[in-house]
């Protein structure tokens, strides 16, 4: 993974910010989109790309391209760094392979445990009920 031609080839745009703040939510462009081509990206590896696929494909649009927006601060400035951060940290997230889970089998001992306290606690019960009187 290289990181400056990544950052190259993301787009931003920006946009005004939608919910509360009056007249200056309605003239000032400060909410940022960051835009990100996964297929057309030269800073990944065939490899990487495929897995990048496989972890975020949720994230992707239909073209995959991945899009992230912050609206989070009144400056654009800000936002965008923001953006970036977290377009980081989910690239890096997808890029963690993970560990194969081995599949174990109980022990003999852990199951001769197990048998001896159900049969403990089937004795407990049984010595709840009420006794019986024969006649």
């Amino acid at each position: 993974m290289n990181k400056e031609t990544i950052i190259n080839e993301l787009t931003f745009k920006a946009i005004r910010s939608s919910g509360a703040g009056g007249q200056h939510v309605n003239k000032v462009s400060s909410k940022v989109v960051l835009n990100f081509d996964l297929g057309k990206s030269k800073g990944f590896s065939a490899w990487e790309k495929s897995l990048l696929y496989k972890s975020i494909s949720n994230r992707l649009t239909s073209a995959g391209i991945l899009s992230i927006s912050c609206d989070e601060s009144k400056s654009q400035f800000q936002n965008k760094d923001k953006v970036i951060k977290r377009f980081l940290v989910i690239i890096n997230k997808g890029l963690i392979v993970q560990k194969r889970r081995v599949a174990t089998k109980p022990s003999i001992g852990s199951k001769r445990r197990k048998l001896d306290a159900k049969k403990q606690r089937g004795q407990t019960k049984n010595l709840r009920k009420r006794p019986k009187l024969d006649s």
